[in-house]
């Protein structure tokens, strides 16, 4: 009877043990798992869920693309969101977003990256604050392609 429990028990965790649904960023509260900085933009942070359900969350989109260069993990990635510019809170999925590059909409980390839920919405922010847009293959593409401090123009 007692090893029948301890299977119940061990398939239970893995039935449910590994959520990987995002969880609520605590802003003002929780630290950004790269820069170590109080997650406190909610116009520009960002969060992954690994495949094992890890909650990772950052204080700035290229807080998230510098864990990528640093670990290489996005394949390891369930989940990855960014947050909407245009409506702060918002998280978007980053594979899905549309990016702007602008020195006239400052970061926190000073990358001047922020999102937005579509190209249209972009290409309004590009008209107003200038810069370069980008799509998340191309927002990699210029991280590998660049040495130093990702995304500085």
């Amino acid at each position: 009877m007692m090893k029948l429990t301890n299977y119940l028990f061990l398939l239970i965790l893995i039935v449910f043990g590994c959520n990987k649904a995002p969880e609520p960023i605590n802003y003002g509260i929780e630290v950004c798992n790269f820069c170590q900085m109080t997650i406190v933009s909610k116009a520009h942070a960002a969060q992954l869920v690994t495949q094992k359900g890890k909650q990772l969350k950052f204080d700035a989109i290229e807080c998230m693309i510098n864990h990528f260069r640093d670990s290489n993990h996005e394949e390891n990635s369930e989940v990855l969101l960014v947050a909407n510019l245009y409506n702060p809170g918002e998280m978007l999925s980053a594979k899905d977003a549309t990016y702007l590059i602008s020195p006239n909409i400052q970061s926190p980390m000073g990358a001047n990256l922020s999102a937005f839920k579509t190209k249209n919405e972009a290409n309004k922010a590009l008209d107003k604050h200038e810069g370069t847009i980008y799509t998340w293959e191309t927002l990699k593409l210029k991280m590998n392609i660049e040495s130093g401090d990702l995304l500085k123009q």
